[in-house]
C-alpha cells in the first residue's frame, strides 16, 4: 500500500461549514471506468425530468463532454492572456447557480473521467495515480460544496483486464508481458484511490458500491446517491460491456490487424479475456480481499462500504434473448421502454 497523500484545498474552494450557506447538495458519481458507469448515465439521461421532478439537476457526459471541464484538469496556463483553469471553474460554478435558481436542491454530477482516463492508469501502471489533485481542483470548482461522492470499485484483475480489452477493442496495442507483470505487481490498490480521494474532499461523504453487487441495478446506485426514491424505467440496462476473445479478435482486424498477425493468446482462448496468469490473477484478487476487508472494518473513517445482498433482478449473466446490440440503444429515452436490456460493442 502507497502512504497516503494530502492535498490541500486549492484557492476558491471556501467550505460551507465556515459560514456559507449551503443551498444546494453537489454529488458527484465518479465511476470508477469499468464498472457500469455508461450504464448507470444511460438510466439517468432516460429519467431526467423525472428527477428535476425530485429536486435533482443532471450533469453527466452528453453535456459535460461538451466542454464544460475543459481546463480545469489540464496543467496551469494561459491562452491569449486568459487563465483557462480559472475559466473553467467559472463555467462550473456558472452552471451549477442557474441548476439552482431553476429550483434544483441537489445536483449529481456522474463523469468518470472526472477521475482520470483509463489509459493513464495503464501508462502508470496505477490505478488513477492523479484522483487526489484532480478531485481537489474539482472542490475547488465548487466552492468546496460537494457534499456526497459515489464510486463503485471492482477486482483488479477483473478491472484491469476489462480496461486493457477495451482499449485494444479501440485500436490500441495488446499490452505486452512486461506490462501484465507490471499491472499484477502494482502496490497502488483501492485502498490507496480512496484515501487519495478522501484527502482531496475532506468535507464529503464518500460512499463505495461494489461492482459484483451493483451491476445492473442503476435504481439502487442512484438511490445511494441521493438517498431517495429511485425511479425503475432503464434500472436494469447493461450497455458498453468488454468483448470477449471472439469480439475482440474481430475487432482486432477490423481495425488493420490481419489473422495472421493477432496475438496467439487470444486465438488459442475463448469466454473472457484475461490477460493474467493463475499466480498474477491471484496476487490481484488478494489485493482486493484486502481492500474490501479494510473497507468492511470501517476504512479507517474515510469511506462507507454499501452492500446490496438483495440481488433480486439482475445477475451477471444477462438472457441472450433480452440483449439489444447497438450504441444507438445506448441513447433510448422514450419513457415506454422499461427495462431492456442492452450491450455495445
Amino acid at each position: 500500500m502507497t502512504a497516503a497523500v494530502s492535498f490541500s484545498r486549492l484557492p476558491g474552494a471556501a467550505p460551507w461549514r465556515k459560514g456559507i450557506a449551503r443551498l444546494m447538495d453537489i454529488i458527484l458519481h465518479v465511476g470508477a471506468h469499468r464498472t457500469g458507469s455508461t450504464s448507470f448515465q444511460h438510466y439517468l439521461r432516460g429519467n431526467r425530468a423525472r428527477l428535476f421532478a425530485q429536486g435533482t439537476a443532471l450533469w453527466e457526459p452528453d453535456m459535460l463532454r461538451k466542454g464544460l471541464f475543459d481546463g480545469l484538469f489540464a496543467k496551469p496556463r494561459m491562452l491569449n492572456g486568459r487563465d483557462l483553469q480559472r475559466r473553467a471553474m467559472g463555467r462550473v460554478r456558472l452552471h451549477a447557480a442557474q441548476a439552482q435558481r431553476a429550483g434544483a436542491q441537489r445536483l449529481l454530477v456522474s463523469e468518470e473521467n472526472m477521475i482520470g482516463a483509463p489509459r493513464a492508469c495503464l501508462r502508470a501502471g496505477l490505478l488513477y495515480p492523479a484522483i487526489g489533485e484532480r478531485m481537489a481542483r474539482l472542490d475547488a470548482a465548487f466552492e468546496g460544496r460537494i457534499s456526497r461522492v459515489v464510486m463503485s470499485i471492482r477486482a483488479q484483475d477483473l478491472w484491469w483486464s476489462s480496461v486493457a480489452a477495451y482499449g485494444v477493442g479501440r485500436g490500441h496495442a495488446v499490452p505486452d508481458a512486461v506490462r501484465i507483470e507490471l499491472l499484477a505487481a502494482a502496490p497502488r490498490s483501492w485502498r490507496d484511490v480512496i484515501t487519495d480521494l478522501a484527502c482531496a474532499l475532506p468535507e464529503a461523504e464518500i460512499k463505495i458500491l461494489p461492482f459484483e453487487q451493483f451491476v445492473g441495478q442503476a435504481d439502487k446506485m442512484l438511490a445511494e446517491a441521493t438517498g431517495l426514491p429511485a425511479p425503475q424505467y432503464y434500472a436494469e440496462s447493461w450497455l458498453n460491456r468488454s468483448p470477449d476473445v471472439a469480439k475482440l479478435c474481430a475487432k482486432m482486424v477490423q481495425n488493420g490487424m490481419s489473422l495472421a498477425e493477432l496475438p496467439a493468446h487470444l486465438t488459442l482462448r475463448e469466454g473472457r479475456w484475461n490477460p493474467f496468469d493463475v499466480a498474477q490473477a491471484a496476487a490481484l484478487r488478494e489485493a482486493y480481499a484486502d481492500d474490501m476487508m479494510w473497507l468492511t472494518a470501517g476504512a479507517d473513517g474515510l469511506a462507507t462500504l454499501t452492500e446490496d445482498r438483495s440481488r433480486q433482478r439482475a445477475g451477471f449473466s444477462l438472457s441472450a434473448g433480452t440483449l439489444t446490440k447497438g450504441q444507438s440503444h445506448d441513447q433510448q429515452t422514450d419513457p415506454s421502454f422499461q427495462g431492456r436490456l442492452a450491450q455495445t460493442g
